[in-house]
């Protein structure tokens, strides 16, 4: 009888598309059990190639790695209901669809809002689950970053706190530097470095203790000159070196850190108007109705 030159094929590829699903959908990983399984299998396939016709090899073979494989896979996904995740600047844009996908997975979210009524606010009162707690605050006033400190851990007793997310961010002038006001870089440094500089520090015990993360907004105008955004741009670079220390200093601790730098997105409706610009470089006044933030 002629021997098939290679029986068993079918069968490998019916346990290569399986494994290639499993580590697409995150339910098994690179690593030594899935070697082993793969070893024995291969002498399995030995073994049967010279024991039993082609097609009862094809079928043991094949119900081998399929049963194998169903053993090793393991949902790796974190379950979210006993986790909170803190995020700043949800009035809009990032911030406020970051809260809505987080608490639809099941997320507690604690999300600060600069106005209470505004109209994110609003819209996340309405569509999301009792479990999101808005907070209003101001990252330019460290009374405000005190009580957010006290709101976050009366509110993760039972949950821990599992990220931090640092989203808020502000820029209202769209010049050069030598027409913006210093005023300007002032206010963007307190809002995206200092401000997310102290909340970071002062939920560092609760992310040590929940073994969290810490991801950060920050922006392409961190890394290279980008025109008319020099105090934009300054404070994001502020802020991206010092979640590089935060990443090495933490690492220790498991507290994972990861800066986000997303490209040209229309995130707010306020944006930043020329006329508003104007009004600001000859007046050395915030432009009316200012972005709070600017990606």
């Amino acid at each position: 009888m002629e021997r098939w030159p290679w029986p068993s094929g079918g069968a490998w590829l019916l346990v290569a598309a399986r494994a290639l699903l499993q580590l697409l959908r995150a339910d098994l990983r690179l690593g030594r059990p899935l070697l082993a399984v793969l070893a024995l299998l291969a002498a399995l396939d030995w073994l049967c190639q010279r024991l039993l016709p082609p097609p009862a090899a094809l079928a043991v073979l094949a119900a081998a790695g399929w049963i194998a494989l169903s053993r090793l896979a393991r949902p790796l996904r974190l379950p979210v209901a006993t986790r909170a995740v803190l995020i700043t600047g949800c009035d809009s844009g990032f911030g406020k669809e970051t809260a809505k996908k987080l608490d639809a997975m099941g997320f507690t979210v604690l999300a600060t809002v600069l106005e209470l009524n505004s109209p994110g606010a609003l819209e996340l009162r309405a569509c999301c689950s009792p479990r999101l707690r808005l907070l209003q605050m101001d990252l330019t006033k460290p009374a405000d970053i005190r009580r957010a400190l006290e709101f976050t851990r009366a509110h993760t007793t039972s949950t821990g706190l599992w990220g931090l997310v640092n989203n808020a961010g502000f820029n209202d002038i769209v010049a050069d530097v030598e027409l913006s006001p210093v005023a300007t870089f002032r206010t963007c440094m307190e809002v995206n470095f200092f401000g997310a500089l102290e909340l970071t520090k002062g939920l560092l015990p609760l992310l040590r203790h929940s073994k969290g993360r810490i991801v950060t907004v920050g922006s392409p105008a961190g890394d290279m000159p980008y025109p008319c955004l020099a105090a934009y741009g300054t404070s994001k670079a502020a802020m991206a070196l010092l979640m590089d220390s935060f990443s090495c200093e933490l690492l220790p601790w498991g507290i994972k850190v990861s800066v986000i730098q997303p490209g040209c997105f229309k995130t707010v409706s306020e944006k930043c108007e020329p006329m508003g610009t104007a009004q600001a470089i000859t007046t050395g006044q915030p432009a009316p109705r200012a972005a709070a933030s600017l990606r």
